[in-house]
């Protein structure tokens, strides 16, 4: 085999692994960002959005008149309001309890502690609330 043939042939395998490399490149990005736009779905609906879509669904599923309808998607926005009061007033107790029972177990373990490691706890409680502070994206809890 002479030189130049080599050199076809060196030249021939670079352009075959280039259109290669390239056509599974494009694939596997397709499917990549197909993937991540699929998972993503539509983006949620807005409160009075989901209501008017409910009783859309209502009026045609029970054959709602006007005023029927009107009284209904009143009271679909009042139902909602105390929903939401509801589970506000959950959120807070619950962080309440949660932060209550973290103050607890904190002091259960400085009572096992030696002078030197409940520095040392200290220092590792005050990276930790940081940490929850950064992830939740609000004040850190009390100790």
């Amino acid at each position: 085999m002479n030189e130049t043939t080599a050199k076809r042939k060196a030249a021939l395998w670079v352009a075959v692994v280039f259109v290669l490399g390239a056509a599974l490149g494009g694939v596997f990005g397709y499917f990549y960002g197909h993937r991540s736009v699929v998972i993503a779905g539509p983006p949620p609906l807005s409160e009075p959005e989901r209501r008017a879509r409910r009783l859309d669904q209502l009026t045609h599923e029970l054959g709602l008149n006007d005023s029927q309808r009107q009284q209904i998607d009143a009271l679909l926005l009042q139902i909602h309001g105390e929903f939401q009061a509801i589970h506000e007033k959950n959120s807070k107790q619950l962080e309440s309890e949660m932060d209550q029972e973290r103050h607890k177990s904190r002091d259960q373990i400085r009572a096992l502690l030696t002078p030197e490691q409940k520095s040392k706890f200290e220092e590792f409680l005050k990276h930790l609330d940081e940490e929850r502070k950064r992830n939740a994206g609000g004040p850190p809890p009390s100790r």
